[in-house]
């Protein structure tokens, strides 16, 4: 999170595949107009509504029961700030890559995946930062003109 923390005060934020809505939540703490959580399970869906609730962010967060890869398909609207952290033995995290290469839905995209796993790369316009935490990597692609 410190890494898009510059970008975080007043954005509308994107979190795909938001399980708990861990990110998107803590996105809301440090300053984020607004969040739009994505997550397709429906038990999951219940216990991130009852999260927000707890945490009293109902006014500034949707949840939105869609599998990500359909969610981010062809939307007219963009985020400032998307981050996925999908479940590693699915190819969601390249799929989902791919799709923001195609048609970017957010300044910039944060998906964590499994370090090993190969992403896509950027068109031009765009750059990617792979960050390496153990095992586990954070692709962050951003549009040119949006990196800071």
């Amino acid at each position: 999170m410190s890494i898009v923390r510059p970008r975080l005060v007043g954005a509308r934020v994107l979190d795909l595949c938001a399980g708990s809505g861990a990110l998107g939540l803590e996105a809301l703490s440090r300053g984020a107009a607004h969040c739009d959580f994505v997550e397709s399970d429906p038990k999951v869906c219940a216990a991130l509504r009852a999260n927000i609730a707890a945490l009293g962010a109902e006014d500034r967060a949707t949840v939105h029961r869609a599998e990500a890869g359909a969610f981010v398909l062809d939307r007219a609207e963009r985020w400032d700030l998307a981050f996925a952290d999908p479940p590693y033995a699915e190819p969601t995290a390249a799929a989902l890559s791919a799709r923001w290469i195609a048609a970017p839905f957010a300044a910039v995209l944060a998906v964590e995946h499994e370090g090993e796993t190969p992403m896509p790369p950027p068109q031009p316009g765009a750059t990617l930062d792979v960050r390496r935490y153990g095992r586990t990597a954070v692709s962050i692609y951003s549009l040119d003109s949006e990196a800071s």
